[in-house]
């Protein structure tokens, strides 16, 4: 670290963290029902997507994994992580007797099994929550009776170790009047038990991979210089972001072997470790960008990741009085010998992102326009994530508005 990244940090912090317990290697989902066995708990219901559900490089190691323990596949997840869908999986839940929810997939997946495992929780009938959602934009997180959820994650966005899920709803479910989102968060939500298996994350999509990693390398930036930041954290993320500069650049050049995927989960876990604790996180400007520009348009989270991810860091590194410790993130991504700091991370970040495949402009892809930036920018300043900016740092609209014309 540089004496220019600590000098205006507060010593001070507190960290309280419950985390999954990990399980890593190719093959660990062999041990699905020893898991649960260790937990105390007897029945499983799976729950992905129809695409994981039918493809048996995906599912049946899951399957074989859970044995006898397996209850029923619950494969109607989609990206919209609908209410109505996790209204759909707590009745599942209830007529397959399962008292485990094992999510199999992205992070789509692992959100609608926190919902139902919330709705699970409590009596309340679909209308009912679904007017409080319509209300307050979540749902009340009942004080005991949640289902515990075991995560099989199979993309990379870090989102196994979280407190906290994304829900939608649409007036097509008959349940609210207009298309909403909102989210949910509590210590309770945290998964009992999270497993990575590189062989099952070789399965996936390139492109979906891609858009993921993205998704996940920007955690370990931001933690470094989010606000909130704790010596635990920046341990975790810098050694992280050291494992995901070796991988991605690897996956990058072509690699798709086990040993490069096990790089790069290694790379996820450490930077997702401690960031979601209860009442806080460490997300912060960078993922205000992607809620803004992903709930104005079609564009995928990831995407909007890569593309806008060097033009903040620009703005923080150019900003003066922002402590971005570009001296820190430039030793984690291998690059602490240039003479500055912040133009070799942004050159390390962005090709990273160019070696992914990921697109580099907003005109580019299936997002807003620049005639809409201005309400992007205020959803932007709005987003919760904001308060975790770098200290010092002070936006504007007009300020949002001119990283997303350069983003353009």
């Amino acid at each position: 670290m540089t004496a220019s990244d600590s000098s205006d940090r507060n010593p001070a912090f507190r960290f309280e963290y419950e985390p999954a317990t990990i399980n890593f290697g190719a093959g660990c989902v062999d041990g699905l029902a020893a898991e649960l066995e260790a937990q105390g708990l007897e029945r499983a219901l799976v729950v992905c997507g129809s695409t994981v559900g039918s493809t048996p490089d995906v599912i049946d190691p899951v399957r074989t994994g859970l044995g006898d323990r397996l209850a029923g596949v619950f494969d109607e997840t989609t990206s919209k992580k609908r209410l109505a869908t996790a209204i759909d999986g707590r009745e599942r839940l209830r007529m397959d007797d399962a008292d485990v929810l094992v999510s199999l997939g992205g992070g789509s997946s692992l959100d609608v099994a926190k919902v139902i495992s919330v709705l699970a929780a409590s009596d309340r009938t679909a209308r009912e929550a679904a007017a409080e959602f319509a209300e307050t934009g979540t749902i009340t997180v009942p004080e005991a009776g949640l289902v515990p959820i075991v995560a099989v994650p199979t993309t990379l966005a870090g989102a196994d170790l979280s407190t906290v899920a994304g829900v939608t709803a649409s007036p097509e479910s008959g349940l609210v009047d207009e298309e909403l989102g909102g989210g949910i968060s509590d210590p309770g939500l945290m998964p009992a038990a999270a497993f990575y298996d590189p062989e099952l994350v070789a399965t996936t999509p390139e492109s979906v991979l891609a858009g993921s990693a993205m998704n996940g390398f920007d955690k370990g930036i931001e933690t470094l210089y989010a606000s909130n930041s704790t010596p635990v954290t920046d341990a975790t993320a810098r050694h992280g972001l050291e494992k995901l500069e070796d991988g991605l650049r690897a996956f990058g050049d072509g690699d798709r072997d086990v040993e490069t995927f096990e790089t790069i989960l290694e790379g996820i876990v450490l930077v997702q470790y401690g960031i979601s604790r209860p009442g806080e996180t460490t997300l912060s400007i960078v993922h205000a960008f992607g809620h803004g520009l992903t709930r104005t348009g079609d564009v995928q989270q990831g995407a909007a990741h890569g593309i806008v991810v060097p033009h903040v860091l620009e703005y923080l590194f150019g900003t003066k009085g922002v402590d971005a410790r570009s001296g820190t993130l430039a030793n984690a991504l291998g690059v602490g010998e240039a003479a500055d700091h912040g133009a070799a991370v942004v050159k390390a970040v962005t090709e990273i992102r160019d070696g992914l495949g990921l697109p580099s402009r907003l005109r580019d892809v299936d997002g807003p326009e620049p005639d809409e930036f201005t309400a992007v920018a205020e959803a932007i300043l709005n987003d919760a994530f904001m308060a975790n900016a770098p200290s010092g740092l002070d936006p504007s609209v007009a300020v949002i508005e001119r990283v997303l014309e350069q983003a353009w």
